[in-house]
């Protein structure tokens, strides 16, 4: 008879009784953890969290596959507490993976499918155990349970995308969980074909993402830079007598901006957005007019946007005539094109046109009844035309609806003088 026939081992039906008594506590100890989790972990894309306690069955399956010699009444295995994290973009992993990395005390990284050729199919997952944070477990691991194990209790975080996530849990069914698993060569090449699908569709997700992030960023560049040109303007009125120096200023809220590829219409939107937050005005508008020359007539909401565009620029050029033409063309072809409404009403306002201004602030306020610069250049407009009484009742809904600007409370501070003015003279 061999030593092993010797060899003590668990009573599949003691190791069960052990399971069910930590069973409770674990849930607690899995529910602070991911409480904590959330509070640790930050991404401008919200992930989904699951957690669980490995079943009983695959828990007494991996430690049949371990053989441990007889020791602690409750054998721990490392994945028996587990946290999913599944975030929509390739991009929130390692961002998830750095601030578990700097919140935690780790106890190993695994990052699953990295070392696959390209042929193979299988799972993608990073896989990082960490150690139970100390306060976690002293609160809830009670006396009556820290007995049966001796070993530090760990928990496995596995970081995915939600496309990861799907091909893991159909995996987990087809392999996995399987007893055998004879896949003919035809049946492998097509879950290989399902596999790289998914991870091109992760690839693909995230060239949008950032395409949209760079993007986003030319636009609310191009915003700002709009708004300090007519709040420069508006200033200058407001403080008869400066001097402002508005082309210096103008450039140096422009900066820089990322690269760009060329291609399709909207890699020319991108270059266009770059030519016209770098100064290059002129570039911006041979592209923009390039743009609208590609569009098809019947995508009237995406001529609508780059009439805007072109309108913005022209605008930058001081060319405000061709810019209110824009706009005009702009609400043309959407008539729910608020902003471009709100930019005419600027562009008569600059042009010392206030009660036509007035007009088509309340037309984008028709519109959009919480765009609260329309509000604020409404009251602009009533000061310069010395209604005053309604310019505070227009600047107090600008900024109950949140307008916070220094512009704002120098607007106040005027409006407050000249209605002290009119009531000592009314008196």
């Amino acid at each position: 008879m061999s030593t092993a026939d010797h060899r003590p081992f668990y009573s599949k039906s003691a190791l069960k009784c052990s399971y069910d008594s930590c069973k409770p506590s674990f849930v607690r100890v899995l529910d602070a953890l991911q409480r904590e989790l959330k509070k640790k972990v930050s991404c401008v894309s919200v992930p989904a969290f699951k957690y669980r306690i490995k079943g009983f069955k695959s828990y007494y399956k991996k430690l049949l596959k371990q053989q441990p010699a007889q020791g602690p009444a409750f054998p721990l295995v490392t994945d028996i507490l587990g946290i999913r994290i599944i975030c929509p973009f390739l991009e929130d992993i390692q961002i998830v993976e750095k601030q578990i990395c700097d919140n935690f005390q780790i106890y190993e990284i695994e990052r699953k499918g990295a070392g696959r050729a390209f042929s193979e199919f299988g799972y993608e997952s990073v896989h990082i155990l960490i150690y139970i944070p100390r306060d976690i477990h002293n609160e809830i691991i009670s006396s009556d349970i820290q007995h049966l194990f001796e070993e530090p209790l760990l928990c496995e975080i596995q970081i995915r995308t939600i496309l990861q996530d799907a091909w893991a849990e159909v995996e987990h069914e087809l392999v996995y969980k399987a007893e055998f698993s004879p896949f003919s060569e035809p049946l492998k090449r097509k879950l290989a074909a399902v596999n790289a699908m998914l991870g091109l569709g992760d690839v693909i997700f995230q060239e949008i993402r950032d395409y949209q992030n760079k993007l986003n960023c030319e636009l609310a560049r191009r915003r700002e830079t709009f708004y300090e040109q007519a709040d420069i303007l508006s200033a200058g009125k407001l403080d008869a007598g400066s001097e402002i120096d508005n082309n210096s200023l103008l450039l140096k809220s422009m900066g820089t901006t990322s690269p760009y590829e060329e291609g399709t219409v909207d890699d020319m939107l991108l270059e266009a957005l770059h030519a016209h937050n770098s100064g290059n005005l002129d570039a911006a508008i041979t592209i923009y007019t390039r743009i609208l020359r590609l569009t098809d007539s019947s995508h009237s909401v995406v001529l609508s946007v780059i009439y805007k565009h072109r309108g913005m620029a022209y605008f930058a050029k001081n060319e405000y005539e061709k810019a209110k033409q824009d706009f005009l063309l702009s609400v043309e072809k959407d008539s729910n094109n608020y902003m471009s409404l709100y930019y005419v009403g600027i562009i008569y306002s600059v042009l010392n046109d206030e009660e036509n201004a007035l007009v088509y602030f309340d037309r984008s306020l028709e519109k959009n009844a919480y765009n609260y610069h329309a509000y604020y250049r409404k009251a602009l407009a009533l000061f310069r035309l010395n209604r005053f009484t309604e310019a505070i009742e227009d600047l107090n809904t600008a900024c109950d609806l949140g307008l916070k600007d220094n512009e704002a409370d120098r607007l106040r501070e005027l409006l407050n003088m000249k209605l002290d003015i009119h009531s000592d003279t009314a008196t």
